[in-house]
């Protein structure tokens, strides 16, 4: 039962119908009998500013999480950004400093690599291609690089945003083979999907028909997407004998990380003392 003393946290976004952290959280905070609850919060991308203000006077919120299509521009109304997040301009989780400045960070190349670790997969020296370049893949596109990806193939309906990203991946990691859309997929050991596709009111694939037919049953498949959890991309994968890997997965892998940025969930230390 929420009362006066509930302490609460958010996720914002725009829609918010597709997110799971209200109930990947809230089960979370039962389990552990805390007085705590996480609100789905559908804001305006115009409002977020405004939000944002709120937020540093909302003196029972200690932090939020921020979905799609916030991440990158909650990134440049905060006061800090973490080393990762400044360099991919993007974040998902905002927290308040004792201070009250509001500070950002990005987890969803970390939770991605835990998810992708559960089903065996290993990114150094593989072949990758991620279709989507906004907050979320790019997040995923860092991580990658960082554990080693051999090649990188990107892709994304407005090309600029993937130029963006291919040049300051260009720059951090050199040694990384990046590349526009391949004619074929059957080399690629990880084809990641980081756009809203496979949403209601979105394009059912993430890549054109003709190019998924090349796909490889080795391939393993990843979906950001967490509603519908089998989305037709994972739907076609399966079909094709390929390890598949769902946005809600994502999700719960990067849960525990993103509760203790935001101070919902106590960090092992603080657990055990």
């Amino acid at each position: 039962m929420v009362s006066g003393f509930t302490q609460v946290v958010a996720v914002i976004g725009h829609p918010i119908t597709q997110v799971k952290s209200p109930e990947n959280f809230n089960h979370f905070f039962a389990s552990q009998k805390m007085d705590k609850v996480m609100i789905p919060v559908d804001i305006a991308p115009e409002a977020v500013a405004d939000y944002l203000n709120a937020l540093r006077g909302w003196q029972n919120m200690s932090g939020i999480l921020v979905t799609v299509p916030h991440k990158q521009r909650v990134a440049g109304l905060l006061d800090c950004l973490t080393p990762r997040a400044r360099h991919l301009n993007a974040v998902n989780v905002v927290r308040k400093l004792a201070d009250g400045r509001l500070e950002g960070d990005m987890l969803d190349g970390v939770g991605f690599q835990r998810a992708a670790a559960a089903h065996g997969f290993q990114p150094a020296g593989k072949r990758a291609l991620l279709s989507g370049c906004g907050g979320v893949g790019s997040a995923i596109a860092w991580g990658l690089c960082e554990a080693g990806i051999q090649q990188l193939a990107l892709y994304d309906r407005d090309d600029a945003t993937r130029q963006r990203l291919e040049n300051r991946l260009a720059t951090h990691f050199p040694n990384v083979h990046l590349s526009a859309l391949p004619d074929s997929l059957t080399e690629i050991d990880l084809l990641v999907n980081g756009s809203p596709a496979g949403m209601a009111g979105f394009d059912a694939l993430p890549l054109p028909p003709s190019l998924l037919e090349t796909l490889a049953p080795t391939t393993h498949v990843a979906d950001v997407v967490t509603a519908p959890v089998n989305t037709p991309l994972l739907a076609f994968a399966h079909q094709r004998g390929c390890s598949t890997q769902t946005g809600p997965e994502m999700a719960l892998a990067q849960m525990q990380l993103m509760g203790q940025f935001i101070g919902a969930i106590p960090s092992p230390h603080e657990a055990t003392a």
